[in-house]
């Protein structure tokens, strides 16, 4: 399941993958970012992933990023920092990074919710 709610006291879209998590919940997820013309256009997001299980391959992967990038197109710049804890899901989560080489992109991977939020400070 993916939720998500843009915290306007903190200046970020907090967004959680709890438990299964599959590829149409996050294309339905990129979906929804691109049509909502209320974020900031240049859009912080802090993603907490710490208790999913992803649902998918890593050939998947790719058609994340393909999505990822039509999304950036509505965007100046969106800043993404993915707090993770399970093996899987911080490899797919490098994996992910890896790959996506949008300059207009940054994403980051981090064990604990203080990393990530000092590295989005400083986006």
């Amino acid at each position: 399941m993916v939720l998500y709610e843009f915290n306007h006291k903190k200046g970020f879209l907090e967004t959680k993958f709890v438990g299964e998590v599959t590829l149409t919940e996050i294309i339905n997820y990129i979906l929804d970012l691109k049509v909502n013309k209320e974020y900031p256009r240049i859009l912080r997001i802090k993603t907490d992933a710490t208790n999913a299980i992803f649902k998918f391959s890593t050939n998947d992967i790719k058609r994340i990023i393909l999505e990822t990038d039509n999304l950036i197109e509505y965007y100046d710049v969106i800043i993404d920092a993915m707090i993770v804890s399970r093996p899987k899901t911080t490899a797919f989560s490098m994996l992910y990074k890896e790959l996506e080489k949008n300059d207009k992109y940054k994403f980051n991977v981090f064990s604990t919710e203080d990393g990530a939020l000092q590295w989005l400070e400083n986006h």
